[in-house]
């Protein structure tokens, strides 16, 4: 039975842009919410960008198939909502074929509508994306994938969800030698916080809230400086909540003009529960296997605390968001170990292992700039020059 007007949910994304790719939709009654349809596929290797457009136009075409007259688009890409209202344009080529497809699929409704909305008002595309990025990364039968964080779908919903590999997407950015222009990149400068007592005694340090030590907070000073050198523009400083990076972050200001130093609950460090405070040894004697399945999945949290997949997709969101906001500027962000590795792995396009072997030094270094096409160009990882007298 056909539906007059019906609200389309879309997301889509990759684990390393490009990296192991997905996306979601979700069809929903506009008034009542129901689930009518639900959409999801992985899709190889692609970037955040083909994903997303992937997810609008599987979105438009269960709603075509369901008769619907007329849509709203709801998704969290700035990009896709802004190019397809025509107020951006599209300079990817990779881009342009999925747009015109999508751009045929609106033709066929009597009214189309693009709403931009925050991730957190997408949750059930962005988690059918997630899974189907998972069955990507993993080559995971169908069967073996299940969305995280969705109910199963109530009576009424006309067709289940469906997680497919199907292999590289031929519309990725291409691999290339090639340099790019840096003046079209947001670039990020990312810093961890300076020594505190718990870095140098080996402790469990997330969330609480731990000040730096006199030599952190000489590290932060060198820090700062090297910033400066490394950037003479600043568009703004970014940090975790926590003090010893809110310190951290307020030394690199004083250096680079000042600017306002703006806290973000999305880079604060992993929960480790149970274990906050402990030492190393302390925990593997009391918490052997607990520890030993923590180390073996991202998805498994400490007793009391959160998963690795849970920080990374706020971490995900925090870059997202940073992309956006500064298109081609320059942005210093200040955090904590796990969200500065999860995302160098996402950003290297690298398998968990990754952040069992990467090191990452108090005050440390790295720098990666972010494309408005989605391809990431990783400049340096951990560097700790400036930090050689103190």
């Amino acid at each position: 039975m056909a539906v007059r007007a019906v609200v389309i949910e879309a997301d889509g994304g990759s684990r390393g842009n490009p990296g192991p790719a997905g996306y979601g939709a979700v069809v929903r009654d506009p008034e009542s919410g129901e689930v009518l349809a639900e959409r999801s596929e992985s899709i190889g290797t692609a970037t955040n960008n083909v994903a997303e457009y992937r997810g609008l136009i599987a979105g438009l075409e269960a709603a075509a198939e369901l008769g619907a007259a007329e849509v709203e688009a709801r998704m969290d890409s700035k990009l896709v909502v802004e190019q397809m209202c025509g107020r951006w344009q599209i300079k990817h080529p990779g881009l342009r074929p999925l747009a015109a497809q999508a751009a045929g699929l609106v033709s066929r409704f009597a009214a189309v509508r693009f709403t931009w909305v925050p991730r957190d008002r997408n949750r059930h595309a962005d988690a059918l994306a997630n899974a189907a990025m998972d069955a990507a990364a993993s080559g995971a039968a169908p069967a073996e994938v299940v969305p995280r964080g969705v109910a199963a779908p109530e009576p009424g919903v006309r067709e289940a969800a469906v997680v497919r590999a199907t292999g590289t997407d031929p519309a990725t950015t291409p691999a290339s030698w090639e340099p790019r222009p840096t003046e079209e990149a947001t670039r990020l400068i990312l810093v961890r916080h300076g020594e505190t007592e718990r870095t140098v005694q080996k402790r469990y340090s997330g969330r609480g809230d731990v000040a730096l030590t006199e030599r952190g907070r000489a590290q932060a000073r060198a820090t700062a400086a090297r910033v400066a050198a490394l950037a003479p523009s600043v568009a703004a400083v970014v940090s975790s909540p926590l003090s010893r990076c809110t310190a951290t972050a307020e030394a690199v200001a004083a250096q680079v003009g000042n600017p306002p130093v703006r806290t973000d609950d999305d880079l604060i460090e992993c929960d480790f529960g149970v274990w906050e405070g402990h030492t190393f040894a302390e925990v593997r004697e009391g918490w052997a296997a607990e520890l030993d399945a923590w180390l073996a999945s991202t998805r498994v949290a400490p007793p009391r605390g959160e998963s690795f997949v849970t920080v990374a997709e706020r971490t995900g969101r925090a870059v997202d968001r940073l992309r956006s906001a500064y298109p081609g500027e320059t942005v210093v962000v200040v955090s904590h170990v796990s969200p500065i590795k999860l995302v160098l792995r996402d950003a290297l396009a690298a398998g968990d292992a990754f952040l069992h072997r990467l090191y990452l030094d108090t005050a440390g270094i790295s720098v990666l700039d972010l494309y408005p096409d989605g391809g990431v160009a990783v400049r340096s990882v951990n560097d700790t020059s400036h930090l050689t007298d103190v």
